[in-house]
Formats: C-alpha cells, sequence, structure tokens
C-alpha cells in the first residue's frame, strides 16, 4: 500500500495570525503533523501544500517534499481543500508514481497519534482500498439539546426528536469529525470532489486532546498548558 500524507498549510489565518508557523513545544506547529507522519511503513511521501515561503522553508528543513509554493486559486479563503488535495496527487502521481490512498493531515492537530494514523490506513487498506475513512470524536453536546435562534432571539430546537425529555444517559450517541485524520481512494477523490460520501468508514478518537484543534489563541494556549503540565516541553 502506497499513501500520500498531504499537510495543506495556507499562510493566512484570520482567527490566529500566522498560526502554522506558531512554536509550540519548541517547534512550528506545522511539524507536528510532519513528525507524526514518519516512520510509518505504507507512507511514501510527506507533502506540504504551502503558498507561504516561510512554512515551505520549515518543512523542508523537517524532511517534508515542498515541490512547489500554492497556486493563489487554491490559496483564498474560498479554497475548498479537495482543489488543494487533487492538485497536490496530479504532481505526484505524474511526477512520482501511482498512489493507493491520499492521507489528509491538517496542520492544525499537533497531537495526533501514530497508532490513530494507522488505524485509519488499516481500515483502509481493509476495505480494498475504496472509499475514504474518517476520524471521529463523541459530541460534546448532542444534537436534540442544540437550538438555532429565530426573530426576538427565540430559540427553535435544532432537532425534531424531542430530545429535551430524555436524560443524557438515554440519549443516542453521536459522533462528529474532529477533523484529524482523512483517507481517501485518489481516482474517486478527482471523480466525486468530496472525501465524504456513501462509502466511508470511520474510526473513533477517546481523547479530547488528541482530537484538540488549533484555530484560536484559547485553543493555542490550552495546548502549551497541556505540554507544560505534563512536562511534555
Amino acid at each position: 500500500m502506497k499513501i500520500l500524507a498531504i499537510i495543506p498549510a495556507r499562510a493566512g489565518s484570520k482567527r490566529l495570525p500566522n498560526k502554522n508557523k506558531l512554536l509550540l513545544g519548541g517547534k512550528p506547529l506545522i511539524v507536528w503533523s510532519i513528525d507524526s507522519a514518519k516512520n510509518i511503513d505504507c507512507i511514501c511521501g510527506i507533502l506540504v501544500s504551502t503558498d507561504d515561503p516561510e512554512i515551505a522553508e520549515i518543512s523542508k528543513n523537517h524532511g517534508a517534499l515542498v515541490p512547489w509554493l500554492r497556486p493563489s486559486e487554491f490559496a483564498t479563503d474560498e479554497s475548498h481543500v479537495v482543489d488543494t488535495l487533487i492538485h497536490a496527487v496530479d504532481w505526484y502521481e505524474k511526477n512520482k508514481f501511482k498512489i493507493d490512498g491520499v492521507l489528509l493531515l491538517q496542520p492544525t492537530s499537533p497531537f495526533r497519534r501514530k497508532e490513530t494514523i494507522k488505524a485509519a490506513l488499516q481500515s483502509f487498506r481493509e476495505g480494498g482500498y475504496s472509499g475514504s475513512v474518517v476520524s471521529l470524536s463523541k459530541v460534546k453536546t448532542h444534537p436534540d439539546w442544540c437550538f438555532q435562534f429565530e426573530k426576538e432571539g427565540k430559540l427553535k430546537p435544532f432537532s425534531k426528536n424531542d430530545g429535551f425529555t430524555k436524560r443524557a444517559q438515554d440519549l443516542e450517541t453521536i459522533y462528529g469529525l474532529n477533523g484529524l485524520i482523512y483517507v481517501i481512494n485518489p481516482q474517486e477523490l478527482r471523480v466525486t470532489k468530496k472525501v465524504i460520501g456513501e462509502n466511508t468508514k470511520g474510526i473513533v478518537v477517546q481523547g479530547f486532546i488528541e482530537a484538540l484543534d488549533i484555530d484560536t489563541q484559547d485553543d493555542f494556549d490550552l495546548a502549551k498548558y497541556y505540554l507544560e503540565t505534563n512536562n511534555l516541553q
């Protein structure tokens, strides 16, 4: 099995400027994801797609492949990650060799475990390299206990299941995407332009910290606090 790991890392970030270059535990945030993909036998390459020369240099220095700076049409706020993946896969298969799967690793998940990556890849292998595999976490707030706002601040239940009459332990377990790992067949990616479809399987991530997605300053502070309190930096 030949799996290409792709880490998309744009320069722009409105809520947490330059987040992919921020130092966490003594190394830039993006390096955590690069390191998580190293020394996994079936991963044939770790490719960073970025429009930022500094991120490119950091990534190269830590063993990632950065063959170009991402074209501007794939580096806007409106750009879809699928287009970025297809652009990277097309280049890799043209200039290297055909691959069996694409492993999307978002650089904002620094505590991703190698064991979790291996579990996702094993699930993909067992599925005959077709469809996709995504990582999930149990949702903290059940959809049956969620609301939408209507006019004048009036609340409208998000769900029609009348979940407010149930105890928490009686609600059906629901899982949500945590953005930690996506694996997909490259040809299906090109055809459907989706990473989730009818033939998608999931693996469950149990720990809150492993699934932490750094999007704001609070998220970043929490990550630093975790490292400090566990003597990991």
